[in-house]
């Protein structure tokens, strides 16, 4: 080989090369349309800076963001039948599941994990809705009880973030049989004078919103959030009349009584700790002790500070 293909020809190519940029540095706002780049939205915890959307956020984060230093523990939940009645559509049932494995890290839809929030030993669940829509199956019904379970062995308040299409139609009646199973494990919670906190995230629709999902002692959700139990089509073509533009929102539900406050990511942390203190008489925290935050809640505040 020449010094022309061995010396100038590589020299050649770097110049007019182009530099390959990952495609994933900006994120695009589905509200406003702003880009934004990946580390501020990431900074924001998911928040668009310019219009206050309250993307999804991953479980992970949401861990990290509740926890004092990010410290916890994962619950190890016990194993399920992977695919008890051979389903089977376009992909077999199991391959569904390797695919959303391999894309999540996560086991199932459900991540349970118990550590200080505040200074409060807290357990908290979390329905990821990128694990197949957070559908509710057997694994995540197991993972929900072991959650309460634990919660009663440590004395500590159990909060649980939701966000699911419905439950899982690959594990038919026995995936339906989870929604009666947690609300009897809610029950134990409540026998033991320990506090449930429904935090509802988008979206929380179907048969989770219809069971366990509207069993809190007090009833949180992020801003805007989509809460409903069928599809807004569904409803007008059933009623056969058209439904308000804030239908099935996190407003529209305030405004009607089923949820008890809406509350911005950012002042998450310091009002789930004022809620847990108030029901376990417990003194005011680290948390409450820096935020600036109204004692009571009885209206939403305009704009993006609702709590």
């Amino acid at each position: 080989m020449n010094w022309i293909n061995s010396v100038v020809r590589p020299k050649i190519q770097r110049v007019f090369n182009k530099r390959q940029v990952p495609d994933n540095l900006w994120r695009k706002c589905p509200s406003c349309g702003e880009m934004i780049f990946h580390r501020d939205l990431v900074a924001a915890l998911n928040v668009c800076p310019n219009c206050d959307h309250h993307l999804r956020l991953e479980t992970k984060e949401r861990f990290d963001s509740l926890f004092d230093d990010a410290d916890y523990q994962i619950v190890q939940v016990d194993p399920v039948p992977v695919d008890p009645l051979k389903f089977r559509d376009q992909k077999r049932y199991p391959e569904r599941l390797k695919e959303a494995r391999a894309k999540t890290g996560r086991d199932d839809a459900v991540t349970v994990a118990h550590g200080a929030l505040d200074g409060v030993e807290t357990v908290i669940a979390i329905e990821d809705f990128s694990f197949m829509g957070g559908s509710l199956g057997m694994a995540a019904g197991e993972a929900l009880i072991k959650g309460a379970e634990t919660a009663i062995e440590k004395r500590a308040p159990y909060v649980l973030f939701t966000a699911a299409g419905g439950a899982r139609m690959q594990e038919g009646i026995l995936s339906l049989m989870q929604m009666p199973r947690v609300t009897v494990a809610v029950q134990f919670l409540r026998e033991a004078g320990l506090p449930f906190i429904v935090v509802l995230t988008d979206p929380t629709t179907g048969g989770v919103l219809a069971s366990y999902a509207m069993l809190g002692d007090v009833q949180i959700a992020e801003p805007k959030a989509l809460i409903g139990f069928s599809g807004r089509r569904v409803i007008e073509q059933t009623i056969r009349e058209k439904l308000p533009d804030d239908f099935q929102s996190a407003e529209f539900q305030f405004e009607h009584g089923m949820i008890d406050m809406i509350v911005h990511r950012h002042k998450l942390r310091e009002t789930l700790s004022r809620v847990i203190r108030l029901m376990t008489h417990r003194p005011r925290g680290k948390a409450q002790l820096t935020a600036n935050l109204p004692a009571t809640t009885t209206q939403p505040e305009t704009g993006a500070e609702k709590a």
